[in-house]
């Protein structure tokens, strides 16, 4: 634990633990059956609760960087491995599953992992030392959300959306883009106040009570999404697009502990 506090303490971030049981696995934002995960705040600030059942899972910092103000942290529970990137974004702590394809072992190849395969080939030409600014000449990055300059994109006119959220499935407060365009993707029913997300089959294989019961939400998995314009966010600064940029979500929804996740619009 001691070693646990000074790795976060380096990170300039605060940490505490606890015991795993229903309601804190209700509760966390990261979660598998040995391990919860998440950003808590109190009278001094923020702060890390990472919770563990009686029988502790093993728990590895393997790489912090202070200067960054993120760690890469492993836990393992007999041959099942799994590493979270914590760290710190603009505003706030944050915790983002890696997928499991990258055994990374560095802070700088976690934050490589959670790019999606469009942001790197766009990165290829770039320096290393830019390939991690929130804002480069491949894409504008606000939170999990990255736009890729899309200047020859085909959008309809009468389709574009005014003060439209981006969202996913996993919840949290959305990204509000000035215009957006969609199209593609595969429609679904999402509950209100609830992660449950339904393919139009299921939403229609249940009860009319269940169906007019619950407030349901008509929406798109995984759509092509273009956005322009302003994109605000409570935690972010706002940024602006000047012309169409393609939306990309981060790839935390490929890790275990998210694999629920979706790009919902």
């Amino acid at each position: 634990m001691e070693l646990m506090e000074r790795a976060f303490k380096r990170m300039g971030a605060r940490v505490t633990f606890a015991e795993l049981n229903t309601r804190s696995r209700a509760g966390n934002r990261i979660v598998s059956e040995d391990l919860a995960l998440d950003v808590r705040e109190d009278g001094e600030g923020e702060y890390f609760l990472i919770s563990r059942p009686a029988s502790s899972t093993e728990l590895i910092v393997l790489d912090v960087q202070a200067e960054l103000k993120h760690l890469l942290l492993l836990s393992r529970n007999g041959t099942e491995k799994h590493r979270y990137l914590l760290g710190h974004d603009e505003r706030h702590w944050f915790v983002a599953g890696i997928p499991e394809r990258n055994p990374v072992s560095r802070v700088r190849d976690a934050m490589n992992a959670l790019k999606p395969e469009a942001v790197l080939e766009n990165e290829r030409g770039l320096r290393s030392k830019l390939r991690q600014r929130r804002s480069n000449a491949a894409r504008v990055r606000q939170g999990e959300w990255f736009f890729i300059p899309a200047p020859h994109a085909h959008v309809e006119k009468f389709m574009i959306l005014h003060n439209e959220p981006l969202v996913r499935s996993g919840g949290g407060k959305p990204h509000v883009c000035e215009e957006l365009y969609r199209f593609g993707g595969e429609t679904v029913y999402v509950k209100y106040g609830s992660r449950q997300v339904l393919s139009e089959p299921q939403y229609r294989a249940l009860s009319e009570g269940k169906r007019t019961g619950g407030r349901w939400r008509l929406m798109r998995r995984n759509p092509r999404v273009f956005v322009r314009g302003r994109v605000r966010h409570l935690d972010h600064k706002t940024v602006f697009l000047d012309g169409w940029h393609e939306v990309f979500s981060n790839t935390e929804n490929l890790s275990q502990a998210m694999r629920n996740v979706v790009f919902l619009d």
